[in-house]
């Protein structure tokens, strides 16, 4: 039974079209994965939208929300060093500072040295960062669970444990990567794409 609650899934779509074409062009190819590989990144693309629009109504880009998301969910104190945000955003250090400059402009996050480490410093949320964040991850979270309403719950679980099991195959040590790939690899968000 499927929970489509718009369009037909039994219609060919887009990237339906482009397999059909390339069939024909090449019937020497298996096409077949630009089925799953397509749809996805279309998909990607469209979330990515929706997504965008939560963030901006709290003046927040992708990569900023990402950040107050990841000082949020690290409890009490709230803080990270400037290279464990870069890691868990999947950005260069760089990045990850002017992110932080626009966040502390904004009096969203402060700066200071670490309690544990003088030498060293720790990126913190402000009480005006947490309150932000915690109205726009409570928005972001009602806003993907209407990106899921045209899936049954039982459509929305397997689809997570079939991207679970997917998304091993690069994160995780195993035969489907070479090794010298997946030591380099970091792990993103899960807060939002980042």
């Amino acid at each position: 039974m499927s929970g489509s609650k718009t369009g037909d899934p039994d219609r060919p779509d887009h990237v339906a079209r482009i397999q059909q074409a390339w069939a024909r062009e090449r019937p020497d190819l298996d096409v077949s994965p630009l089925g799953v590989i397509g749809r996805l990144h279309r998909l990607a693309g469209h979330l990515t939208d929706r997504l965008l629009i939560v963030y901006g109504r709290y003046g927040l880009g992708e990569g900023e929300f990402d950040v107050l998301a990841t000082l949020r969910r690290a409890g009490p104190p709230f803080e990270r060093a400037p290279g464990e945000l870069a890691a868990y955003t999947m950005v260069t250090t760089g990045a990850m500072t002017k992110r932080i400059d626009r966040l502390e402009h904004g009096g969203l996050v402060t700066r200071r040295p670490s309690e544990r480490d003088g030498r060293a410093r720790v990126v913190a949320l402000t009480d005006a960062g947490r309150k932000l964040i915690d109205e726009a991850f409570a928005e972001h979270t009602r806003n993907e669970r209407r990106l899921l309403d045209c899936l049954t719950p039982e459509e929305a679980a397997q689809m997570e444990r079939l991207l679970t099991t997917w998304l091993a195959c690069f994160e995780s040590p195993g035969p489907a990567q070479p090794a010298s790939r997946r030591s380099s690899n970091t792990t993103r968000s899960v807060d939002g794409p980042s």
